[in-house]
């Protein structure tokens, strides 16, 4: 960040953001953020209308505090209608981050995973949608996919979710995780719709320290209406001398700063560094793109064919230059496809990009000269035996597991009382 904004947190590191009778331009400047925030998601406000919305302390914070809102909602409306409520549950893709994976173990809601596949490496809306069922609390879609930067298609999502809630009466909302394309979108690719402009869409966390511009620790969640947040789960304290709402899972929190300049032009130069970077990858012709161009500014990218070395040999090397360029596994059913990732940020030029090129081709000029973890000696189809018997060992660890657990729960329920 600037310098004014360094000097600034310093200044305001004593303070105590939540006590807000204290501090009250705290809140004030917070509300102004939520506001600013909800129009450029197009919420539905008149001239007037004041958003809701509160800061956090990231993303993952936010979609814990809109799940939170879910279930409880989602509660409410069984018991209004005499029906059962304990089973709650979230239908996402195998993709998403690890937070939804805390907010349905810590909350007990169950996560609905709509597997990925070769090359579909994102939630298809048409297998979650086939997923609802009546105890779906929401549905969650990512603008900016972890692995592969990809924005999910969340207008198809609301048509399909559309028809599946006026054929059955549950009226499932979404849920949008822009925390990486929230501050991406608005600016570069203002047409797509993925925000309030869907009537599905209730409430969508972003995070500041992505692609915010500011350092960590801020990030919102905001709700399309008043309604969608049930005031039940909104705390009254009097204690620090005033009457103060507070909904978060955090109290006492330092002081953060947020900017909301210039953010059309950082945008559209991550992506235009980012659009050389992918061109230079494509030119050693010895990686397929994985990521696409409509996205978050990165590049995934893995090794074509059969190839001797991994992509994770790829990563160890690339730290002798300097750079720290992770290589993973897609999560399931993709879990055989390995790639490299290399995000765009504001300070990423195009000299960077350039050089990064250079490393990686230095890196494979080198590996082709070392010996092979895989005998070169294999054929084409040795080659594909190895794979096929790696996933096959996979599966058979799954089937392992899994009967381990079964037989686990059936000793707890044959307890003695």
């Amino acid at each position: 960040m600037e310098p004014e904004c360094d000097k600034l947190i310093m200044d305001s590191i004593n303070k105590n953001y939540v006590d807000m009778d204290e501090y009250p331009v705290t809140t004030e400047l917070q509300n102004r953020c939520v506001n600013m925030i909800a129009r450029l998601f197009n919420a539905p406000l008149g001239d007037t209308e004041t958003a809701m919305g509160v800061g956090t302390v990231g993303s993952s914070e936010a979609i814990m505090l809109a799940g939170l809102a879910f279930k409880r909602n989602w509660q409410n409306k069984r018991k209004a209608e005499g029906k059962t409520y304990d089973k709650p549950n979230i239908v996402t893709g195998a993709n998403v981050q690890v937070c939804w994976e805390k907010f349905a173990r810590y909350f007990e809601v169950e996560l609905k995973e709509i597997k990925l596949s070769e090359g579909y490496y994102v939630m298809d809306p048409d297998k979650a949608v086939e997923m609802v069922d009546e105890n779906t609390i929401c549905v969650a879609a990512i603008l900016g996919s972890t692995l592969t930067g990809e924005f999910e298609d969340v207008k198809r999502l609301n048509d399909l979710l559309v028809k599946k809630n006026d054929a059955t009466g549950w009226n499932t909302p979404i849920h949008v995780d822009a925390a990486s394309g929230g501050f991406i979108a608005p600016f570069i690719y203002p047409e797509l719709e993925w925000d309030f402009r869907l009537p599905l869409v209730k409430s969508i966390n972003v995070s500041g320290h992505k692609y915010g511009l500011v350092y960590a620790g801020i990030g919102w969640v905001v709700w399309r209406t008043q309604q969608n947040l049930p005031d039940e789960l909104i705390f009254h304290i009097n204690y620090l001398g005033a009457d103060q709402p507070t909904f978060t899972l955090n109290f006492s929190k330092g002081i953060s700063i947020f900017q909301f300049l210039g953010y059309t032009n950082v945008m559209e130069n991550c992506r235009e560094n980012m659009l050389v970077l992918k061109e230079g990858i494509e030119k050693t012709e010895r990686f397929n793109i994985v990521s696409k161009d409509v996205g978050v500014p990165l590049v995934a990218f893995s090794l074509k064919g059969q190839s001797f070395h991994s992509e994770f040999e790829i990563s160890e090397m690339l730290r002798r230059f300097g750079w720290i360029v992770p290589a993973y596994t897609m999560p399931a059913d993709a879990q055989h496809i390995t790639v490299l990732r290399v995000v765009i940020r504001e300070d990423f030029s195009r000299t960077l990009a350039e050089r990064l090129v250079a490393d990686i081709l230095k890196v494979l000029h080198e590996l082709d000269t070392l010996p092979s973890k895989i005998s070169r000696k294999m054929g084409a189809e040795d080659f594909a035996n190895v794979k096929r018997k790696k996933v096959k060992r996979e599966k058979l660890m799954e089937v392992i597991v899994g009967w381990r657990k079964f037989v686990k729960d059936r000793k707890k329920m044959n307890g003695v009382c």
